[in-house]
């Protein structure tokens, strides 16, 4: 057993952790910060996120609108520092319709949104000019939505889409890059400043007068902590408890399916796709008898709710579907549902019917856990132990949030001014009146596509 002594101690490796330690080095030139993973960086949910970001979220108040813009203007700082390293775009979100019901909960949302700070909302009917989005870079001045209810514009943009889509609402400053990119260059200019990772586990934390102490790794050594940051994605509550501190969290299984468009079935540079009608899957007659046949597989012949979703990446197509949203306790690797990936393919055909080119085919399958308050609203600040500070409960929006979250920590850990939103994000929200009155009435799907 050896001792040592870190003024910080960032416990997690995924993005949370390392942007992170990127913005207590570079940004506050904070000295002595050590990462602290059991396995190495990006190497749990992180790494197997959509990569996608968005400004597009909806109330109570405009806290996440700003607190996504932040973050965003974040990562367009980051691009233009690096040379755009992370293949940033802003490609935008595109939510389709063939259900004339949808268009008014669209301009509701859309008015609303709008309103908390999204941008602005434009109509397009007819010949009224609409701007495509440009398959690489990110043009700073997209932003708001644009509403398209016309078919022809629809279909001339993406004649992969069903001739039976009605309307279109596309999300403009939004788009995708790639995490591993963006992690490695962070943890590149971190360890440039003198961040140290340590592949290990933290398996006890010393407090004393309520104050974190010392934090005892799986090796048996023992480190001497200034500053604790809890950055663990789905083990937040577990490491939490070694603080004797309750966290209000739950985990979600999410997963996704990486398969390659050989027939080029999207036969153009494609924004983030997203069918927002249910869907009745397409099964052979000998098929829907199989599935009837089993009380667990019956599901299979339901209606499953809107949002099925793909993007490009390169001559792969990643597409998911959150039809199944029961939490879990979550282990690593996860195991998913063996219909999955046949089941978000023959989704898909709903919205491109040549999807079904690729039914029965294998892709690979692979996700990990949304690690959620009740609110879907992260865990960004002090902990009730002194010296103990939490970043999590990201959700499925981790990378997305990643640099404004990791911005507020530090500010959180180094005294510095701290934006207006930063008390909804504190644990200790949850002790305020006012605020377990909001949430009597709160969507825990809020801000979840």
């Amino acid at each position: 057993m050896t001792k040592s002594k870190v003024d910080v101690l960032i416990c997690g490796a995924g993005m949370a952790g390392i942007a992170t330690a990127y913005h207590l080095a570079v940004r506050h030139n904070l000295k002595n910060i050590l990462l602290v993973d059991e396995y190495p960086p990006m190497s749990v949910t992180s790494s197997v996120g959509t990569e996608a970001y968005r400004n597009w979220w909806p109330g109570p108040g405009d806290t996440m609108v700003r607190f996504m813009n932040r973050s965003i203007d974040l990562l367009e700082e980051l691009a233009d520092e690096s040379g755009n390293a992370f293949q940033l775009n802003r490609r935008g979100y595109v939510f389709l319709t063939a259900n004339s019901q949808q268009i008014p909960v669209w301009q509701k949302a859309a008015a609303e949104v709008s309103a908390l700070g999204a941008g602005a909302v434009r109509g397009h009917l007819g010949d009224q000019p609409y701007n495509a989005s440009q398959p690489e870079g990110y043009d700073k001045s997209l932003n708001g939505a644009d509403l398209i209810l016309d078919p022809a514009i629809i279909r001339r943009e993406f004649p992969f889409i069903t001739d039976k889509v009605i309307a279109m609402l596309h999300v403009r400053r939004c788009g995708w890059l790639s995490n591993k990119l963006l992690a490695g260059w962070l943890l590149k200019q971190a360890q440039r400043k003198g961040v140290q990772f340590r592949q290990d586990k933290v398996v006890k934390i010393e407090t004393t007068g309520g104050r974190v102490r010392s934090v005892r790794l799986g090796s048996g050594d023992v480190i001497q902590v200034g500053q604790l940051v809890v950055a663990v994605g789905h083990s937040l509550r577990s490491v939490a408890a070694l603080l004797e501190v309750e966290i209000p969290v739950v985990n979600e299984l999410h997963g996704k399916i990486t398969f390659k468009d050989s027939q080029k079935v999207i036969s153009r540079p494609a924004p983030f796709m997203i069918w927002s009608d249910p869907v009745r899957l397409p099964w052979t007659d000998a098929e829907r008898a199989r599935w009837d046949s089993n009380p667990q597989t019956q599901w299979l012949l339901d209606e499953l709710p809107g949002g099925v979703q793909f993007r490009q990446r390169g001559e792969d197509l990643l597409a998911l579907w959150t039809y199944d949203i029961h939490t879990q306790e979550p282990v690593w690797p996860p195991r998913f549902d063996p219909h999955y990936a046949d089941t978000v393919l023959r989704g898909l055909s709903a919205m491109v019917p040549a999807m079904s080119t690729y039914f029965n085919q294998s892709a690979y399958v692979d996700g990990g856990y949304y690690c959620k308050t009740r609110e879907n609203r992260p865990l960004i600040g002090p902990l009730p132990v002194k010296g103990a500070y939490v970043i999590g409960a990201l959700s499925g929006y981790g990378v997305m949030a990643s640099q404004a979250a990791a911005e507020l920590l530090a500010a959180h850990l180094t005294s510095s001014q701290l934006p207006d939103y930063a008390p909804m994000f504190r644990l200790d929200r949850y002790d305020d009146p006012a605020y377990q009155k909001l949430l009597q009435n709160w969507d825990a799907l809020s801000g979840q596509i």
